[in-house]
């Protein structure tokens, strides 16, 4: 039994699938057995519909950030414009930065230091695409005024406010349009904090840049750092969240680790000390999302049993 898929040819070689097969999209071209595609979806490699994704805001709009057009708050989720193929979106201080599926980067939100990307300082309550490039991968706002993102082709990028080089062009020149970190190809996620930012390149190696206030790049002191330096020699981070001064990181083996100011116990290591270098927080493993409040007066992690910890409650109010 067989069954064609559009584009499909008879052809005497393997089929092969096309795309994003480990997620949604791609294609199968060829003919295809049942059971090649029953084999290849044991193995999560068979191309998956493309879903529609829509996007959704609420709260405080005095600048627009919300994108609905105006700046009326809202307290209900209201969807953003009509388009269905959002991927992604992050938030900073009154703006918002976002993916779609096509690969395009938007914006919208308060504009002053040129957060938005736009080439100027203008505040816009819709989403307004950042140039015309469609490989943008992954993005990341900032409570510092700043964004930051990554491509496909593993080159990282930041822009707007850079009072204390937080976005680690190495200097302190605000920028309006996306500016690309160095020269390297080998950066996977990037995470913008307060006015500082970490990031992990595909080996596994996480980095930091910017104000360090109570050792909040964990680089073992408290220097500003204008350009990315890595943090110790581990290749194993998966993940890091930072906001006033501390951060929350997430290792491959699920362990939790938390450094920078521990004033009201924050960093979840029993104590108020500042760190400056990362320490594992308990011995448990499994974590799979952290994330310091807005504010950086709290922490909170979900483990991946659907626990939650380090200040459940507040995770669930943001």
């Amino acid at each position: 039994m067989s069954q064609k898929y559009p584009g499909g040819i008879i052809s005497k070689t393997a089929p092969v699938t096309v795309g994003p097969v480990d997620g949604e999209g791609g294609s199968a071209p060829g003919i295809w057995t049942l059971t090649q595609a029953l084999e290849l979806q044991k193995q999560d490699l068979w191309p998956k519909p493309i879903l529609d994704k829509e996007l959704y805001s609420w709260g405080s709009n005095s600048y627009g950030t919300l994108g609905l057009g105006n700046t009326v708050s809202r307290s209900s989720p209201v969807q953003v414009g009509s388009s269905v193929n959002w991927a992604l979106v992050s938030g900073g201080t009154n703006h918002s930065v976002a993916v779609k599926t096509d690969g395009t980067m938007w914006t919208w939100g308060y504009g002053n230091y040129g957060r938005l990307g736009q080439n100027n300082t203008v505040s816009f309550s819709s989403p307004v695409q950042v140039g015309a490039l469609t490989n943008w991968a992954t993005v990341s706002g900032s409570t510092g005024g700043a964004c930051f993102a990554v491509k496909t082709d593993g080159t990282l990028w930041a822009w707007g406010k850079n009072n204390v080089s937080q976005l680690g062009l190495g200097d302190t020149a605000n920028r309006s349009s996306p500016v690309q970190i160095g020269a390297l190809t080998n950066w996977a996620k990037v995470f913008g904090a307060g006015y500082f930012c970490h990031a992990i390149k595909t080996d596994g190696t996480l980095w930091a840049w910017g104000y360090s206030s109570l050792g909040a790049l964990g680089l073992n002191n408290t220097v500003t750092t204008s350009s990315p330096v890595q943090v110790g020699a581990l290749t194993n981070w998966n993940t890091a969240s930072g906001a006033d001064g501390f951060c929350l990181a997430i290792k491959t083996d699920g362990t939790l680790w938390a450094w920078g100011g521990g004033n009201t116990g924050r960093t979840g290591l029993n104590d108020t000390v500042n760190r400056s270098s990362p320490v594992q927080v308990g011995a448990l493993t499994g974590w799979s999302f952290a994330r310091p409040r807005l504010n950086g007066s709290t922490g909170a992690a979900v483990k991946t049993n659907g626990n939650f910890g380090l200040g459940a409650a507040i995770l669930m109010a943001l």
